[in-house]
């Protein structure tokens, strides 16, 4: 597949080994990525990780404010095939079906679960025991176009940051099996059960609250999927952000709680397990194990209090 002439359209790190797998085994012409955005308290303009890693192979990019209208450019470099994993916004329908093969998306569910930006995230959310990759022909919808080819993983104990690693590696791998069906017009198109289909959102600043009157397992399944941001509450009125937690046992104390002070956890009462912090950031400081932030505390001082 050395002469299939790609175009890939992607932006964060889950897109990095799918476009790894193309640069090893097609001609890679062009990259699409979102534009360089700031990051931080700092706001340090910082390129995509896509970005940086087209520009480290020499392959043009292209980082468009509003697709809908740049895309003659990506048109006009003549790809044979664009292929898309987690870019970020909607494709224009002249650009989907301008390439000889379409346009083919790598997403990160079983479809039609989990169509929209944020599957892996919900999977984890909603307690999923497995997820996986679905290969699909681009459409105008969302996510709604006919399915090529899926491959199925369990999740386990996994959170945001490791069942992505595994999906990507995953995308990766059901890509480049499945393109030469793709290219010899072999592949199958399975039409989607749209009476089937579930939808995801981007998360947004309020859905990033505990909730501790919530089943402690639950509050479990939002910290996993959100590792990476940090879900919050408060105590008193400092923001704690909570990064890693475990369960503990049956109890039957107020929500938000506090009843017991671990020498690298705090335990915190829910609707009906104690919920055991690991891992927390509070303002001004980096993200910490739970010890490091206790060891400049009063320990007792935090028995009794209530984390809302």
């Amino acid at each position: 597949m050395k002469d299939l002439k790609v175009i890939f359209m992607g932006t964060p790190s889950f897109s990095l080994h799918v476009l790894e797998g193309l640069i090893e085994s097609t001609n890679v012409i062009a990259v699409v990525t979102q534009p360089d955005k700031e990051v931080g308290r700092k706001k340090v303009l910082t390129k995509s990780p896509v970005r940086v890693l087209a520009e480290k192979n020499n392959i043009k990019v292209l980082t468009p404010v509003k697709l809908r209208n740049e895309y003659k450019d990506i048109i006009n470099l003549n790809p044979d095939i664009i292929i898309t994993c987690a870019y970020g916004q909607m494709l224009p329908e002249e650009l989907i079906y301008a390439p000889k093969y379409n346009t083919v998306n790598v997403h990160a569910s079983l479809l039609p679960k989990y169509r929209g930006a944020s599957p892996i995230h919900y999977a984890l959310l909603n307690g999923e025991k497995e997820t996986g990759i679905t290969i699909m022909f681009t459409d105008k919808g969302m996510d709604t176009g006919d399915i090529i080819s899926k491959r199925s993983i369990s999740i386990g104990s996994d959170n945001f940051t490791t069942l992505s690693e595994k999906l990507s590696i995953l995308g990766k791998e059901l890509l480049l099996d499945t393109l030469p069906s793709i290219i010899d017009g072999t592949c199958e198109r399975i039409k989607q059960d749209d009476n089937e289909a579930t939808y995801t959102y981007l998360i947004k600043r309020e859905d990033e609250k505990l909730d501790l009157n919530k089943p402690c397992m639950e509050i479990l399944n939002k910290i996993k999927a959100l590792c990476e941001i940090g879900p919050y509450l408060y105590i008193d009125d400092m923001e704690i952000k909570v990064f890693d937690a475990e369960v503990g046992s049956d109890i039957n104390e107020d929500p938000g709680k506090i009843i017991n002070v671990y020498k690298n956890g705090i335990g915190v009462a829910t609707k009906d397990k104690e919920l055991i912090i690991k891992r927390l950031q509070v303002p001004g400081k980096r993200v910490m194990d739970t010890r490091d932030f206790l060891n400049g505390i009063d320990k007792e001082s935090l028995k009794n209090k209530y984390l809302k």
